[in-house]
């Protein structure tokens, strides 16, 4: 590819609040934590910015608060070099946020507070049609409006652009809805919480992927953390290893690893080879504190994986 990928972006945008604890308070107590850091998170925005530091142009729509956090949210899109035209305040709502909980191992618990991201609706898809039917994929996740997913599905499946879906977090789902949609990515949570089907083994996982597939989705990718990810199409299901990392806070892993996986496919990587490197990059994010401060730039990415082949 000559030019560089263009991925659009329509989610959610978040601070995140994380507090480090070795343990977690009883009903009616208060203890201390160990460390606290503040920073821009949601799904949408980690993805874009994932997908922007590994060089692509990128284009955000979202809602944000009219709170201190909206224009905040804004300004870094734009110093991240995401064009946030269709990045817009909501008067009288809160901006979206989320109070993350880590664990000494990196294991973390989330609670997500939507606010200005469930008002995104489908009239604001098409006020940003320009910009999305310029795309090479457009990337969703579910901290927006299910109604807003939908309908953004079915106009990447109308314009023949490809659509990438992350589940996230899990919820009840209309499959019959993302007939067509090109990538359907969740990882082994939610791929559980929305089937039904067990997924604790890597055989389960496949299995899993195939009981997704019979909805008409096109791929279907089950991210499984420390154990790599499963990618099954109609013709095969195949496991991508995964990448060994000294694991600090796993949080945003998941996002780095959609941003990542958009631009290596634009860039026209095969499907195992885009997951496989998205697997690298979404392992190295979780060696550093928080989700965007951690992802790792296209040149030091680059680095990493030459040493690693």
């Amino acid at each position: 590819m000559t030019r560089k990928p263009r991925i659009a972006v329509v989610g959610s945008a978040n601070i995140d609040l994380t507090t480090f604890t070795s343990e977690f308070p009883k009903p009616g107590e208060t203890i201390f934590g160990q460390k606290f850091d503040l920073g821009f998170g949601g799904k949408g925005a980690n993805q874009a910015v994932a997908a922007r530091l590994c060089g692509a142009d990128v284009f955000m729509v979202a809602r944000v608060g009219s709170d201190l956090f909206g224009p905040a949210t804004i300004e870094n899109f734009r110093q991240q070099g995401i064009d946030a035209t269709h990045v817009k305040q909501v008067k009288g709502l809160s901006s979206g946020v989320a109070p993350i909980f880590v664990e000494p191992n990196g294991q973390n618990r989330i609670l997500v507070v939507k606010g200005a991201n469930d008002s995104l609706s489908p009239a604001d898809v098409d006020e940003a049609a320009e910009v999305l039917r310029a795309a090479d994929c457009i990337v969703l996740q579910f901290e927006i409006p299910l109604e807003t997913v939908y309908y953004t599905v079915a106009f990447a499946r109308k314009h023949g652009i490809r659509c990438i879906l992350n589940p996230a977090p899990a919820q009840p789902v209309n499959l019959a809805a993302l007939e067509g949609l090109d990538y359907f990515v969740p990882n082994e949570h939610e791929a559980e919480a929305i089937t039904g089907v067990s997924v604790e083994a890597l055989e389960e996982a496949k299995q899993c992927a195939q009981t997704l597939l019979t909805s008409g989705i096109r791929r279907v990718i089950i991210t499984l953390g420390a154990n790599g990810s499963v990618l099954a199409s109609r013709e095969q299901t195949i496991h991508v290893p995964p990448f060994r990392v000294n694991t600090i806070d796993s949080t945003g892993a998941g996002d780095a690893f959609i941003g990542s996986f958009a631009v290596f496919l634009a860039e026209g990587l095969s499907e195992d080879e885009a997951v496989g490197r998205a697997n690298l990059y979404a392992a190295l994010s979780t060696t550093g504190v928080g989700t965007q401060k951690s992802f790792y730039t296209r040149d030091r990415f680059d680095r990493e994986c030459a040493a690693r082949s």
